[in-house]
Formats: C-alpha cells, sequence, structure tokens
C-alpha cells in the first residue's frame, strides 16, 4: 500500500461535498455537524475552488486528500487559519471500510507535518466531537510519533 496525503487539487474537493451530503443524519451526528447549515453546493464548490487559488498565507481554508495506491481514502480541511500562527484541523476518513482499521493515524501524521510546513503554524488544534470515538484515539495514537517544536 503506497499512502500519499498531499494537497486536494481543484478536481477532487466534490471528495469533501459528497462526503458530507451523501452522509447519513446518524454519522453527521456522530461528527457533531447540522445538514441544515450546509451551503449550496455549487457555492460550496466555488469557494473551495477559490481558496486553492490562494497563497497560502491568505487562505481561511486548506484542504488535504489522503490517497491509498492513488485512491482517495479521506481528507483533512483546516480552518480557523492564522498564518503563521494556529489552525483547526478537521479529518475525515471517507472510505467506510477503511474506518477503524489503522490508516488515519499516518495520515494524521502527514497532515500534521504539512499544515506546518505550509502554513507556518506554532499550534494546530483538532477537536473532533466528544461522541465521536474513533478520530479521538486517532489522535492519540498519532501524538505519540509526533513532536513539535516549542
Amino acid at each position: 500500500m503506497t499512502l500519499t496525503v498531499r494537497e486536494m487539487m481543484r478536481t477532487e474537493v466534490d471528495l469533501i461535498i459528497d462526503y458530507f451530503l451523501n452522509a447519513t443524519p446518524e454519522y453527521l451526528e456522530t461528527l457533531g455537524v447540522d445538514p441544515t447549515r450546509f451551503p449550496p453546493t455549487q457555492v460550496w464548490r466555488d469557494r473551495l475552488h477559490r481558496e486553492g487559488e490562494l497563497p497560502f498565507d491568505q487562505r481561511s481554508v486548506v484542504a488535504v486528500i489522503w490517497l491509498s495506491d492513488d485512491r482517495p481514502v479521506g481528507f483533512s480541511t483546516s480552518d480557523k487559519i492564522r498564518y503563521g500562527e494556529q489552525a483547526n484541523m478537521h479529518l475525515h476518513v471517507t472510505e467506510p471500510g477503511r474506518r477503524h482499521q489503522g490508516v488515519g493515524v499516518e495520515c494524521v501524521r502527514r497532515t500534521v507535518d504539512f499544515y506546518f510546513e505550509h502554513l507556518k503554524l506554532k499550534r494546530l488544534f483538532c477537536e473532533p466531537n466528544a461522541f465521536n470515538v474513533a478520530p479521538n484515539r486517532t489522535l492519540q495514537k498519532a501524538a505519540s510519533n509526533i513532536s513539535r517544536p516549542t
């Protein structure tokens, strides 16, 4: 298995939109997501396209895709970005069969490196819904091998 973590291309942003729009209400609840707050699809797509064209120091959102053997298995987005300071990170394994299989740990590690490098961060926050056990465990496992300068 070849794992790739890289910035999401413009042609790939529908992965994010489809992931949320096709999720069951029960699954969205475990994520702590309110589907009534989703923007219209084209507005959402246009925003992600615009953000991807900006330099990193001007973005309010950055999207990273996770590929296993060149096939998407998940993604991460960062928001609340204060370039050179801090951002919030969100993590999603899109392929249900890959959830709880450990792929997220290595994806998280590489995603953290990506955000620190490209956004020049001092701090990165990730706060999954407390009732969503899997990402909380993934973060604990990933954090055991991540060290950042203080």
